[in-house]
């Protein structure tokens, strides 16, 4: 089909198609006589375009085109859902789906187990860690991507599904059937002791079953002996309002307002509080965030540190202050539209401005000001105008008006060489080729010996050299010309490498860990040279006096409304 400009004749089709989303007529629904008279246009506008165009059109993709276009001049978070995508949305709201209950990963054009699920279907039939996924019924896998893979392997639940897989340790292939179940999808995989006292729990996002989660990593890391808590929502992209509700419930005393919503209708204005009783009220946290910690994780965050709960230590949050709602359409599309804001409990609004919905613009203005945020703080901080400044419980100063920034913030090394190979990958990359040649010895001397590994594990010298060979193959770049080095934000000194053996055999070494025992095991060991991880256990003291204003007294209550309700 020619292409033309969607804006002529798309923002009709999309306005046509809200009186299918809202059941009614839209005459009756469009009280505005202009808005009405202007809508009728648009219709008229897209039947002659549909019947007299040179070309046939096809009302699908122009449907579709059509949408997104009205949405991106709303705000930058609104968003179109296509039919096929809806089930996998879902699936990471609801924390199941129905699946063989693997991970894997993929290597070059195959998929390799990294682990089946304990007791999954996949481990009840005989799958193994290591296994290359080769077949998928009678079509060959070999050369599917990642997403591929899992759309072929997901199903409803007691369906079977026909798998073949080569076993490098047989050099041969085994062919299973197997019953696809209920497989959950798991938003904290790694909860632990840091020592006798510090339990460490991280939310990888939050789902509608994270508080259930939250709680049976509590009362494990409560029965270890856990007396302070480092709650880790770096890079967490946020979710179900609800759970971040439920888990800032658990840290709050009784009455105190976890966060307020607002919008157009009056359903949307409502003001959340504690209920008392929380698994954690009264004792230190540390909340740890990034500049990919959005949304429901801000909700958690703002609402801790209005209230002086926790210590926040890293790098601004995101900034993302608006709340989405789920229009069904006809297809079993979605419209997933801004229907309010939310705002902390000391009046915040920490969305990043935005007009009319340019999302260029938007993250332009986000990272205007990032550098500032993290680098020249007192710059940043005098920056702010006086209308965007709050007051915390106790008096401390805190800012909306664009992501929460930190109690504390770390500023990343941005010239380390240890931050490069972070950043770039090449550790992975490494890992993942250097266990396919060396799988079968490492399994034979480490399986189902994870405590063993953790503690007695060090990498090779000999395995980190051959990184460091691997990593100049591919995009690093060593030099012993300091003056080149000094000119290139990408360019390091080879003798820089001394200085970051250690941090890269410890990667290595938690990256072996997630080969061999999955995505919990490398975590524990990755904090041990995480340096905001690492910051964060020398501030202790402050975390401690905040805690103190909850165990020593009856909390103030920020933001009371006769008026509001909790939901």
């Amino acid at each position: 089909m020619t292409r033309f400009n969607r804006y002529y004749i798309l923002p009709a089709l999309a306005l046509l198609m809200l009186g299918a989303v809202l059941g009614v007529q839209l005459d009756s629904y469009l009280s505005d006589g202009d808005t009405f008279q202007q809508l009728k246009k648009l219709e008229k506008a897209f039947v002659i375009i549909n019947r007299q165009y040179v070309d046939p059109v096809s009302s699908g993709p122009v449907a579709e085109e059509g949408i997104k276009g009205m949405l991106e001049h709303l705000d930058p978070h609104s968003s179109y859902i296509p039919e096929d995508d809806v089930k996998q949305v879902r699936d990471s709201y609801e924390g199941s789906f129905g699946g063989i209950g693997i991970m894997f990963e993929m290597v070059r054009d195959t998929a390799r187990v990294i682990t089946p699920i304990a007791d999954g279907p996949s481990d009840k039939v005989g799958i193994m860690a290591g296994d290359r996924i080769v077949e998928i019924e009678d079509s060959t896998a070999v050369g599917l991507n990642s997403r591929g893979i899992q759309k072929r392997l997901k199903g409803p639940i007691d369906t079977d599904v026909r798998m073949t897989v080569y076993r490098p340790g047989m050099d041969r292939t085994y062919t299973f059937t197997i019953t696809r179940d209920e497989i959950p999808l798991y938003s904290i995989n790694t909860a632990y002791m840091m020592d006798d006292q510090t339990g460490y729990i991280e939310i990888d996002r939050f789902s509608m079953t994270t508080h259930d989660e939250f709680m049976e990593k509590m009362e494990m890391l409560r029965d270890q002996g856990m007396e302070r808590l480092v709650l880790d929502l770096r890079s967490n992209p946020g979710g179900v309002m609800r759970s971040a509700i439920e888990i800032a419930d658990e840290m709050l005393g009784a009455g105190m307002t976890i966060l307020e919503t607002k919008g157009r209708k009056s359903s949307m204005n409502n003001k959340y509080r504690a209920t008392g009783g929380g698994a954690f009220e009264n004792k230190p946290v540390i909340v740890l965030v990034n500049g990919q910690s959005a949304s429901a994780s801000e909700i958690v965050t703002g609402a801790l540190q209005d209230h002086d709960r926790a210590y926040v230590v890293g790098q601004r949050t995101f900034g993302k202050g608006l709340i989405q709602k789920q229009f069904e359409l006809p297809d079993g599309s979605l419209l997933q539209m801004t229907v309010g804001r939310y705002y902390t409990p000391a009046g915040r609004l920490v969305q990043t401005p935005y007009e009319n919905g340019s999302k260029k613009d938007y993250y332009k203005q986000k990272f205007a000001t990032i550098d500032d945020a993290t680098f020249n703080l007192s710059a940043y901080k005098e920056s702010i105008p006086d209308s965007l400044a709050y007051q915390t419980d106790h008096g401390r100063t805190v800012f909306g008006g664009g992501g929460i920034l930190p109690d504390h913030v770390v500023q990343p090394d941005t010239l380390s060489l240890r931050r490069h190979i972070a950043r770039s990958g090449l550790d992975i990359n490494f890992m993942t080729r250097w266990f396919a040649r060396h799988e079968q010895d490492i399994r034979n001397q480490w399986n189902e010996r994870e405590e063993a590994f953790t503690q007695d594990y060090e990498t090779p010298d000999a395995v980190v050299d051959s990184f460091w060979t691997y990593a100049e193959k591919n995009s690093l770049e060593l030099t012993d010309d300091r003056a080149k080095a000094d000119a290139s934000e990408s360019v390091f000194l080879r003798t820089r490498t001394e200085d970051a053996h250690a941090y890269v055999s410890t990667r290595l070494k938690a990256l072996l860990a997630r080969q061999l025992y999955g995505s919990s095991a490398w975590r524990p060991i990755l904090n041990q040279v995480d340096p905001v991880v690492q910051e964060a256990l020398s501030l202790w003291p402050r975390a401690q006096e905040l805690s103190a204003y909850h165990a020593s007294s009856e909390p103030a209550v920020t933001g009371q409304d006769q008026g509001g309700d909790m939901n």
